[in-house]
């Protein structure tokens, strides 16, 4: 401190704004020794007895305006959050050698909390003499703003011991430190504290209330403290929106936002952030707009947050249009504001219009935040572009973002949504800060292709580096598993859910049932579904799909049958796989069950419409099949594919080639599956130099390589027709010697045919290619039966029995009542 004087005699004193407060001892034990401690800091003149300061050539002035003056100054700094000029001010009335009253001692413990230095204000509060509860007060609040509320909640205590009785401000921080740190049962006991003391009127009370049994779920004791307040203000009624906003009572939120509004006062515009986003929420676009002409009509400013709320509102009500005006509309928007229109656009499917606006803020020189990043690496994985991807992962790198764990994860799903693997591994790797959010991003793009073995890989280091999972993580390992038919491996998964607890949960349970579907193991899928405690029609069409695939038609029926009695309704892949069940069972009468369904229900798509025409044609009812075909509004490829394969399954070749050029005629493209079902009827027609021509057309005209199906058919054309050399040349030509359906295929025709020799050297390609076949032996064997060669056939049958091959026997099936029995060949009556 320096000391000049002036012509005026005036006393200048310059102080250094770096003071610090002095190393403060304990709380002494007496006044004197305050008083003293106070004294051997004492730089300017002494003091008199009656605390005057004097001084040969100035007027002497009044103790208790000194205090004054000092509390005004200390007042100023805490509303302003001035904390270098507040510890001046101490080290000023330090000087001074003036001791301070409570009043004072309230004013210095306040300013240190209210500036965010909570160990000066314990400081200056063990030396105070006595300590009223302004300063119990003030300590209290200022650790609830550093984010101490379970010390706040200590020191309240500890003021009760004092005896010191709390008021309207005190119970009011304390509930604010109970809100935070979620203390329930406390918050009840100063409930109780509030009603002794008659204090449930004051508003800040009555809004602390309310703001702590929001905080802690308990939205029926806030309804009643809320509605039993004499006056509402706007941290009650914000705190009651908030409430019913996270409590997803959107509705009763909009209700008491319109009910407590007064017509003739302002309302005040830190309430309309709430209401809005909860109009966000539920979608309701003409709630938004009428709470935005509110805000019109009481010309409330849009600021930053009004601003980003009215955007995010419009956003998620589909009307980007809207969200663009009021952008325009903000004087000077932020980077909030600028934030929640790039990502209005990246949401509505608008990414080139997010990256402009993108560019033009950086242009402005608004600097973008984490958030805006996030929000532009999520745009940027909606493009599909790679290198877009790229340029946006080099501006954060540039930017010095990448430090961040969400910015890390979010450009790691950029990447693994554009099936960028390897850039994303890349990325995921240079991450300092992990954690299993990371980690299920990561195992997301390893769902298809070979890269599903990958994904068990990362869950095994996972697992190693001690990290838990949750039920996304396997949710995202089992869908790996369940693509790439790791059955074992899934298995474990399922062993690691059950040790958890968390098999019961709905969506686990949904991709356990997925994967031991796929993967063929019905028992354990039953007993997954089984075990769910709640389903959908996923989740039955699933099992009911698996049965459908797997040739178990029945039990497919049996659990539609379930659904209906669960109250569960059906959905067109439901209907779909019920009527290929009854299509393979050629249950005609379930058929035409499931159809009135389709037709009560109104689910026709083409999906739904191809099923039933495979149903009417296996089912052996082809002019159904034809009704169904030609009531459809769509006949798509799907449909004429199903239509012309039930022909050639009928043997009505004609029909079927007639009905191939008229698909062709409307402009469909015919596909492999067409081909298959015209070559089939050349074959049942015996139509060799047609079939010829169509298979050549498939790879000259139409571009397409033929597959083993095609070609199947073009030897059981050739086959059927006698031509069992061209037949077997045909094979060797196309390099099919290793394929067994095409020597199956020359097999049956041989029989036809009588031709033994041909007979025998495709059955010893069989026997080579599947030696447990039973259908070889059985065929063979009844082709040299034909012949009359007994020998050779007993031989045949001996080779099946000594490989300890079993024929399978042939069954049936008959449906009585709604239940299907099936018969074996060797089964009797009882």
């Amino acid at each position: 401190m320096l000391v000049s004087f002036s012509s005026t005699n005036h006393l200048h004193l310059h102080f250094s704004h770096s003071l610090s407060l002095p190393n403060l001892p304990r709380r002494p034990k007496s006044i004197e020794s305050t008083h003293g401690f106070f004294q051997s800091r004492l730089l300017s003149p002494p003091s008199c007895a009656n605390g005057t300061i004097r001084c040969s050539k100035f007027p002497p002035f009044d103790h208790n305006d000194a205090l004054r003056s000092f509390a005004i100054t200390l007042q100023e700094c805490a509303l302003k959050g001035s904390l270098i000029n507040g510890k001046a001010t101490h080290g000023r009335l330090i000087r001074s050698g003036i001791e301070p009253d409570t009043f004072l001692y309230d004013r210095l413990v306040n300013m240190y909390a209210k500036c965010g230095s909570v160990g000066c204000a314990h400081q200056v509060f063990d030396l105070m003499p006595s300590r009223d509860v302004v300063g119990w007060t003030a300590v209290v609040a200022g650790h609830v703003a550093e984010n101490d509320s379970e010390g706040g909640v200590r020191l309240f205590v500890e003021m009760q011991r004092e005896g010191i009785l709390p008021n309207g401000f005190a119970l009011a921080a304390t509930l604010k430190a109970c809100s935070v740190c979620l203390r329930l049962g406390f918050a009840q006991q100063l409930h109780g504290e509030a009603i002794k003391m008659q204090l449930l009127s004051d508003s800040y009370v009555g809004s602390s209330l309310v703001e702590v049994y929001v905080k802690c779920g308990e939205m029926e004791f806030a309804e009643k403290v809320f509605f039993g307040l004499p006056e509402h203000n706007s941290v009650s009624l914000n705190a009651m929106l908030n409430g019913y906003s996270q409590m997803g009572y959107e509705i009763k939120a909009i209700k008491l936002f319109h009910k407590l509004l007064e017509p003739e006062t302002r309302p005040s515009e830190y309430i309309f952030p709430s209401v809005i986003k909860c109009c966000a929420s539920l979608g309701v676009g003409r709630q938004g707009k009428a709470i935005h002409g509110l805000l019109v009509k009481y010309a409330i400013e849009l600021d930053g947050v009004l601003g980003s709320s009215l955007i995010d509102m419009y956003s998620k009500c589909d009307s980007v249009e809207d969200a663009h005006k009021v952008f325009e509309r903000i004087p000077e928007p932020d980077v909030v504001v600028y934030t929640a229109m790039i990502s209005c656009f990246g949401r509505n499917g608008m990414p080139l219009e997010a990256f402009q606006l993108f560019s033009n803020m950086r242009r402005v020189g608004i600097i973008q935040n984490q958030y805006t990043l996030v929000i532009a690496a999520c745009t940027a994985s909606k493009f599909g572009d790679r290198r877009l991807c790229g340029s946006i992962h080099s501006y954060i790198v540039k930017s010095g973002g990448l430090l961040e764990k969400e910015l890390g994860n979010a450009i790691l799903n950029m990447y693994m949504k554009v099936d960028a693997v390897e850039e994303g591994c890349k990325v995921f790797n240079c991450m300092l800060d992990r954690d299993i959010v990371s980690w299920n991003m990561l195992l997301s793009g390893f769902h298809s292709g070979a890269s599903c073995d990958q994904a068990l890989r990362f869950f095994n280091q996972m697992i190693t580096e001690m990290y838990i999972p949750n039920k996304y993580t396997y949710i995202s390992i089992l869908r790996s598993c369940t693509n790439f038919k790791a059955s074992s491996y899934g298995t474990q998964v399922h062993a690691h859910i059950i040790k958890r607890g968390i098999e019961g949960d709905s969506h686990v349970g949904r991709a356990l049932l997925d994967f031991y579907a796929n993967c063929g193991h019905f028992p354990r899928a039953c007993l997954v579904f089984n075990r769910m405690q709640e389903k959908d029609v996923f989740d039955w069409t699933l099992v009911i799909t698996g049965y459908a695939k797997s040739d178990q038609g029945e039990k497919a029926i049996e659990y539609y049958r379930d659904m209906q009695r669960e109250g569960v309704s059906p959905n067109g892949s439901t209907l779909s796989s019920c009527l290929s069940a009854s299509a393979d069972l050629a249950a005609l009468s379930c058929g035409l069950q499931f159809h009135s369904w389709v037709i009560k229900s109104g689910i026709g798509d083409e999906f739904v419409s191809s099923s039933l025409i495979d149903m009417y044609v296996k089912c052996g009812s082809l002019m159904d099949a034809e009704a169904v075909f030609y009531s459809s509004s769509i006949r798509d490829e799907i449909l004429w594919n199903t239509m012309i394969c039930g022909y050639s399954h009928h043997g009505c070749a004609v029909q079927a080639i007639e009905a191939f050029k008229s698909m062709m005629d409307e402009g469909n493209k015919p596909d492999e599956t067409t081909f298959i079902g015209v070559l089939s009827a050349c074959s049942h027609a015996g139509l060799v130099n047609e079939g010829l021509s169509y298979f050549n057309a498939l790879s000259h005209v139409y571009g397409m390589n033929p597959t083993i199906e095609h070609c199947a058919c073009m030897i059981d054309i050739l086959g059927k027709a006698g031509k069992l050399e061209e037949a077997e040349t045909f094979i060797w030509k196309m390099a099919l010697t290793h394929n067994p359906s095409v020597w199956q295929a020359i097999l049956g025709a041989c029989r036809m045919h009588g031709n033994v020799e041909i007979a025998e050297r495709a059955a010893e390609k069989l026997f080579e290619l599947e030696p447990n076949r039973d259908s070889t032996y059985v065929l063979l064997g009844n082709i040299y039966a034909d012949l009359r060669r007994w020998n050779d056939a007993s031989r045949v049958r001996k080779l099946l029995s000594s490989r300890g091959i079993k024929k399978e026997p042939g069954c049936s099936w008959i449906e009585v009542d709604g239940r299907f029995h099936v018969f074996l060949a060797q089964d009797g009556y009882i």
